[in-house]
């Protein structure tokens, strides 16, 4: 397909797609003369996983440049995954070094408990993960943190969910897209679907509360 043809596919405008290729976001198409060039299938999905990245992921470029490196890279699926929840956490926001000190004790004795293992202090989920325990320490609310060990059982399921959909992929190629595809839009369903839980939990046990 054209130029033209592969923006009306993608929905990306032709501006776009070009800025994608001088960048090296997206591959260089087929050249049939010195001004024309053949894209195929594979650029079309490329250029929706960029959209879904920047778009639903709220990726910065930068961030997608880092992924689509890793995904065209030579790691494994486990590797590429790790650089993935890198760009997709980001860095960490600034809490106090008491609360923060607070959160990471409770973070560890999760990890004794649970058996979980990662590399900290690089780990940026980790970092973000500090610093939302931390926060809800300084809002005076530590009895969401005292409910972590459930939150964790939860995620674990969630996990096990995401990785078996990965797993029935056949190509390894298919498994590191897939395992970004899934984190990404993963994150994007379960809040959803916490959201829409709350809303019919918070109507039976709060809707009929008065105000003070």
């Amino acid at each position: 397909m054209r130029m033209a043809e592969l923006s009306a596919e993608s929905g990306v405008p032709v501006a776009t797609v070009k800025y994608y290729l001088r960048e090296g976001l997206l591959p260089p198409g087929e050249r049939t003369s010195p001004n024309q060039a053949r894209y195929s299938a594979a650029h079309v999905q490329r250029l929706r996983l960029i959209k879904a990245l920047a778009e639903v992921g709220g990726l910065s470029l930068a961030s997608i440049g880092v992924v689509l490196s890793a995904i065209d890279g030579d790691e494994t699926p486990h590797r590429t995954m790790g650089v993935v929840q890198q760009e997709l956490a980001g860095p960490a926001p600034k809490v106090s070094e008491e609360a923060a000190e607070w959160a990471s004790g409770r973070l560890e004795d999760l990890v004794r408990r649970t058996g979980w293992k990662w590399h900290a202090p690089e780990n940026r989920a980790v970092a973000n993960l500090i610093a939302a325990l931390a926060t809800a320490k300084e809002l005076g609310h530590e009895k969401l943190v005292e409910r972590l060990d459930e939150q964790a059982d939860l995620a674990m399921r969630v996990a096990a969910i995401d990785v078996e959909v990965l797993a029935g992929w056949e190509s390894v190629d298919k498994i590191i897209e897939a395992g970004l595809v899934t984190t990404v839009l993963g994150d994007r369903i379960f809040a959803g679907l916490r959201h829409l839980a709350q809303e019919q939990v918070s109507r039976e046990v709060l809707g009929g509360l008065p105000r003070d």
